[in-house]
């Protein structure tokens, strides 16, 4: 029996009841629980500044899989976070890098020399060579696919795993809900394990994800409020009093001058950065500012701010990036105890589909 706490719902069934729904659970998610070698198939999303060395060692040691987030790290400061995690684990965990980082290789290689067994490349589509170094290190590689047609690829470039997430997540996202991704991926990719996210919070969804064919599934969001997330107490409010649609993508106020979508909670820092892509527009406009100079400026409006908000707790200025499901979020609580929330919710769920097939 697992040493996670069972739901009361679940509890208080017969033993055969309750041992069934057990035994279903692990049945749905048998691959990725192999996958990832944990005794539930969740991985930690890799959320900068707060997937760090506490948040994903608590992951880890309560049963589900912490991904440590590079993010902008360099490769001596991506090494000591590693270091750390192992002094407070010893259970399996990953390392989420972001291809777009102009020293991958040179991370990819930190990882190798440390043994992280599964290298998770976000941000973008890798390059294939970046997937053979993981895999020749003797990691596995774990790839996003935000599209069919994408998944297929990095299945032959060798990915070992894929996730697809969906807009309802938190950070940058894309343009397709989690359901629609689902059903386009998850009844045509069979090679490799396939683990959903965007928008989960709930186990009667990680349900629902399995019986369609996930292996697992990815949560951000629902891990930003645990006990051991170093994220600051202003920043964990923000998220407590937050509903689903307080979490939005930020605007483009001109085609000329892209911005990559990001869904976070609106605050004032969301509603300056609609002026400031304004003010920058009209000095193009004028005359006053190049195109280039201007792309960088409103780029760069955000740098810093995700840091702000999580460990400094400016939650007016900073970036509070979170998913939809942040409207879930209600408590700080051990991420033990999210985690046997969330397997009791989903095995009473199996349980309730199995009496109603009888």
């Amino acid at each position: 029996m697992s040493q996670l706490a069972r739901d009361p719902v679940v509890a208080e069934l017969d033993p055969i009841r309750a041992a069934a729904a057990r035994a279903e659970l692990q049945r749905l998610w048998a691959r990725g629980c192999e996958f990832l070698g944990t005794q539930v198939a969740i991985l930690g999303g890799g959320m900068t500044w707060v997937s760090e060395r506490n948040l994903v060692a608590a992951i880890s040691n309560a049963g589900g899989f912490g991904v440590v987030a590079c993010g902008s790290m360099d490769p001596d400061r991506l090494a000591v976070e590693i270091e750390a995690t192992f002094a407070l684990t010893d259970k399996p965990f990953g390392v989420n890098l972001i291809t777009m980082h102009p020293a991958l290789d040179t991370l990819i290689d930190v990882c190798t020399k440390l043994k992280v067994g599964h290298v998770v490349l976000a941000g973008g589509l890798p390059p294939s060579s970046a997937v053979r170094r993981i895999k020749d290190g003797g990691a596995k590689a774990i790839c996003f696919a935000p599209a069919l047609v994408l998944a297929k690829k990095l299945i032959r470039i060798g990915a070992d795993a894929l996730v697809i997430e969906g807009m309802e997540a938190g950070g940058h996202t894309g343009p397709v809900t989690t359901s629609v991704l689902a059903q386009e991926i998850l009844p045509v990719v069979s090679e490799i394990p396939v683990f959903v996210a965007g928008g989960i919070a709930r186990g009667e969804a990680i349900v629902s994800y399995l019986e369609m064919g996930a292996s697992g599934v990815q949560l951000g969001t629902r891990f930003v409020c645990a006990t051991e997330s170093i994220a600051h107490a202003n920043f964990k409010k923000a998220f407590i009093r937050a509903e689903a649609r307080d979490a939005t993508l930020s605007v483009q106020i001109d085609p000329r001058f892209p911005v990559i979508p990001v869904r976070a909670i609106g605050n004032a820092g969301t509603r300056r950065f609609a002026d400031i892509q304004r003010e920058v527009i009209a000095k193009v406009d004028q005359g006053l500012l190049d195109a280039k100079a201007a792309q960088l400026e409103i780029e760069h409006y955000w740098a810093g701010a995700l840091r702000r908000a999580v460990i400094d707790g400016d939650v007016e200025n900073g970036s509070l990036m979170a998913g939809q499901s942040v409207g879930l979020v209600r408590s700080e609580q051990p991420v033990a105890e999210i985690l046997a929330e969330l397997i009791s919710q989903a095995e009473t769920a199996l349980d309730r589909r199995r009496e109603a097939r009888r």
